[in-house]
């Protein structure tokens, strides 16, 4: 069996300096997924003429197409149509392609989330003399956001691993450092399951960390 476990370890402080990286990139990009994923949800929630079937088309088409090929249309595709776009760097396309392809996602967890409260609840702050902003800050958004906690935590999982598309473009992350140490040294096994173990080890503390908040907010709703 041909297996450098020596060589394995050693190269884990190499590739965890490219760590910082890809979190900022998988945070950035799910912080902005976020927003944009709310603002449609909550159109298609409340079935905004017009806004409302744009935002049904924008979903179904981040959904449907592969990541990698949306990251190309934003970094090889916009400068075309657009020349301002030419200045785009790879860290910046690959964040944004990130942030819409997930917040497609994340737009139909937070419609399935805010479509749990019951209605009732919207009724009766509305008969109080809330207004309807006041009534989904107050109200109907803390207890959405504590139902779609455990899917957007899956999503933002998949974003991590996602980040390692970011290569493509020549964006030097975990994975595309990993690329190039086995291309140099051609123990591509030892090297790859090192950047798999980075990557599992990710996910393992960021799902305690998930854990700890579901816990956390759940609280208020035990007996």
């Amino acid at each position: 069996m041909n297996f450098d476990g020596q060589y394995m370890l050693e190269v884990f402080p190499t590739l965890l300096k490219y760590l910082p990286l890809t979190l900022v990139m998988a945070v950035v990009a799910m912080i902005f997924a976020i927003a944009i994923g709310l603002v449609l949800a909550l159109i298609t929630k409340n079935r905004v003429p017009v806004l409302h079937q744009l935002a049904n088309v924008y979903i179904s088409f981040f959904r449907a197409t592969p990541t990698l090929v949306q990251l190309f249309l934003i970094y090889y595709g916009l400068p075309q149509l657009f020349p301002s776009f030419s200045a785009l760097n790879a860290l910046t396309a690959a964040i944004i392609g990130l942030s819409i392809k997930n917040s497609a996602y994340l737009a139909e967890i937070f419609r399935a989330a805010l479509g749990s409260v019951d209605n009732g609840q919207l009724e009766a702050c509305l008969a109080v003399g809330m207004t309807k902003a006041q009534a989904y800050r107050r109200i109907i958004l803390p207890q959405a956001t504590r139902n779609a906690i455990p899917a957007s935590g899956n999503t933002f999982i998949g974003l991590v691993k996602e980040t390692s598309l970011a290569f493509t473009l020549g964006v030097a992350e975990l994975f595309a450092q990993g690329k190039m140490m086995a291309s140099a040294s051609l123990k591509f096994f030892e090297i790859y399951l090192a950047v798999a173990i980075v990557y599992w080890a990710l996910t393992i503390v960021y799902s305690l960390l998930q854990e700890w908040l579901e816990k956390r907010l759940s609280k208020p709703y035990k007996n």
